[in-house]
């Protein structure tokens, strides 16, 4: 349980995100406006922390910030249907999958050319040759 509100350091330290994706994350509407002190300094609550690490660790598991928003508005709504969170989550699934396997191609076809390459005092490199084809 949190006591009393906090200042940005606090939230940061508490959500395990920085102070300034703190203001990042409110400059996106994805952390709302929080109350101020008459010196101007933003004074955040256990809702707006709870929210923190929600986004966090979204990003953690690499949702992009369109989709946090989406997750976030789902999460918020109680009459939300998990088969909305189901649909979100399966799509970037397979956008994982699709990106690990590029990344396998990519790994292959760098490997290939290191074992081309001589990596001696000559010029000719077949990985140079490649990328300027």
């Amino acid at each position: 349980m949190i006591a009393g509100p906090l200042n940005i350091g606090q939230a940061a330290a508490l959500s395990g995100v920085s102070a300034k994706m703190v203001r990042y994350y409110e400059s996106l509407g994805l952390l709302p406006k929080v109350a101020r002190t008459q010196a101007g300094y933003r004074q955040y609550g256990e809702r707006e922390v709870h929210t923190l690490r929600f986004i966090k660790h979204s990003r953690q598991l690499g949702f992009g910030m369109a989709e946090v928003a989406e997750l976030l508005k789902l999460w918020q709504n109680r009459k939300r249907s998990s088969a909305d969170v189901k649909r979100i989550a399966l799509a970037h699934v397979a956008d994982l999958d699709r990106r690990m396997r590029e990344m396998a191609e990519m790994k292959h076809t760098l490997e290939r050319l290191a074992q081309c390459c001589h990596g001696d005092s000559r010029p000719d490199c077949p990985i140079l040759e490649e990328l300027a084809d």
